[in-house]
């Protein structure tokens, strides 16, 4: 990704007649420097996509996470284009150097991020993203560098060919076409079976390759011609043994990361999926968050499902609308009159893992297994949008991931209780997760005010899961929620006797006014991340 200034009148250079024997004929070096255009271009955009997702998966917020590091990037390119003016000899072996450079640094920087994030005591984050924009900065430098020499080298090598306004349209054509390859693959193939570190590292590789190009071709002009060399030879076997390295890399800063035996160790589409077995129990991390332990995990569970399962009665139909995991099916399936739950949730490999690993099966008691269940892999907002109007349910679990970041956001939205509203029997009830009524008081209580804005009856309440502290939860529907006369036998946590506590809220923990979440403001990502990050 690269931009430059059109050219000057002053600049423009005639090129050759048509009638030259040089007219019409393309040369190998002018197809080997166009192509070394393309993977140029094309690294320079991995390793800003690799930062951006880096940074989201480490640190969360994946929009503001985007934004700043491309912003910084690109700010890093325009310093190093504007750079390339005080470069004035030897422009070849500059140039190698610099594809040297970028290769090296660009190439290792996921690893090095991932390093020492693990490496890192908790709460050192400012020093991690000091690491983070330094490293941004200085490979976005260097590839600014690269596009302003490329051109300079084709410009004296074909002085003779091409105008200079020619020239930069080849140039730019190229430069543009790798920045579309790599956009498309780097989602949908580099990452999914590459992985971020190896990502890194293979394209490292590319640059490294345009400066073994740039050193064969340009043999006779190059002085020290063996350093070059020898330092290109380098750079291939660092990369090369990073490359095959890189597995016992990702699997050393993990097990130092979360500290217990690794049981999975996985990517999907959407996350990095990591289940963790010791003597404490089983425990459950996605894009490095804890999602259960198991030692306590019916507690959040049983307060999850229960109160609005227990209080419409006999429910009949439930959408439970994220936990993949299957343990929130596991507790509505308690009821015998549940006669058909859907399960909305957006990544396969989660509902996979849950429903094949015996392990997470006996967590779960094979509850991704019953003949009652429906699952759906799909994002839940558009599938809610998609459903005829008779489609209704009696109950609808709503346990998703905290609120995050813009996209997970969305789900804790006026505009997505309104759909909620619409999914719900006349006396149903949806329950929503909303994370720390403690910790993240404003953000409990904007939670609340977004669903009563939907026009829905709200009982919020809150239960003690060690693992996480206080946690809340809201109850919701068009009738008010009553306490249930009856729960399903063999609850470790719940008890009739002990349901009104849940819904007494102390001083630090009362309601706060709040503003509404919507999708035009996102107030409630906002509010959590300045909570939760007193915390970290």
């Amino acid at each position: 990704m690269s931009l430059t200034p059109p050219p000057s009148h002053a600049e423009t250079t005639e090129p050759a007649s048509p009638d030259s024997p040089e007219a019409g004929r393309i040369s190998l070096h002018e197809v080997l420097l166009l192509v070394s255009v393309f993977v140029v271009a094309a690294c320079g955009l991995v390793y800003e996509l690799a930062a951006g997702a880096l940074a989201s998966y480490l640190l969360g917020d994946s929009v503001l996470q985007f934004s700043t590091i491309i912003g910084t990037y690109l700010f890093a390119m325009g310093l190093g284009s504007w750079l390339s003016r005080y470069v004035e000899r030897q422009l070849v072996a500059q140039f190698l150097k610099i594809e040297l450079l970028v290769g090296l640094i660009g190439g290792l920087m996921p690893a090095a991020l991932f390093l020492a994030h693990s490496l890192l005591p908790p709460g050192q984050q400012a020093a991690f993203r000091v690491l983070l924009y330094g490293l941004v900065l200085l490979v976005g430098a260097l590839v600014g560098l690269e596009i302003p020499l490329v051109m300079r080298i084709l410009k004296k090598q074909f002085r003779h060919r091409y105008a200079l306004r020619d020239l930069v349209s080849q140039v730019l054509t190229f430069d543009y076409l790798g920045a579309l390859v790599v956009a498309l693959a780097f989602p949908l193939l580099l990452v999914p079976h590459l992985g971020l570190v190896r990502t890194g590292l293979f394209f490292g590789l590319l640059n490294v390759g345009v400066a073994v190009w740039a050193l064969f071709l340009f043999r006779s002009e190059l002085r020290a011609w063996r350093s070059h060399a020898l330092a290109c030879g380098l750079s291939v076997l660092l990369l090369v043994l990073g490359m095959l390295m890189a597995e016992r890399l990702n699997t050393w800063a993990e097990d130092r990361f979360y500290g217990e035996h690794i049981i999975v160790r996985e990517s999907s589409d959407y996350q990095r999926v990591v289940v963790t077995s010791g003597q404490a129990g089983t425990r459950l991390f996605l894009n490095g968050n804890l999602q259960f332990h198991s030692r306590d995990e019916y507690r959040y569970h049983e307060a999850l499902v229960h109160p609005a399962m227990a209080g419409h009665g006999a429910p009949k139909r439930v959408l439970v609308l994220g936990g993949g995991d299957g343990m929130a099916v596991r507790e509505v399936l308690r009821y015998p009159s549940v006669e058909q739950v859907t399960l909305v949730e957006l990544d396969p490999h989660m509902t996979r893992l849950f429903s094949t690993l015996p392990l997470l099966r006996q967590l779960n008691r094979d509850a991704l297994l019953s003949p009652k269940l429906r699952i759906v892999n799909t994002d839940a907002f558009g599938w809610l949008e998609q459903q005829p109007p008779d489609e209704r349910f009696d109950v609808i679990v709503i346990d998703f991931p905290d609120p995050s970041n813009f996209s997970l956001g969305k789900l804790y939205s006026s505009s997505f209780y309104r759909l909620i509203d619409q999914r719900l029997n006349a006396g149903g009830y949806a329950v929503v997760q909303t994370t720390s009524p403690l910790i993240a008081r404003r953000s409990f209580w904007t939670v609340v005010s977004t669903l009563e804005s939907a026009g829905l009856s709200t009982t919020p309440y809150h239960a003690h899961v060690p693992s996480f502290g206080e946690w809340g939860f809201v109850l919701a529907g068009r009738r008010p929620w009553a306490l249930p006369r009856q729960l399903p036998e063999g609850l470790r946590f719940l008890s009739l006797g002990g349901l009104p506590a849940l819904l007494d809220f102390p001083p630090d923990m009362a309601r706060v006014p709040t503003e509404i979440n919507r999708l035009s403001n996102q107030i409630l990502v906002h509010e959590f991340e300045a909570e939760w990050g007193k915390v970290h």
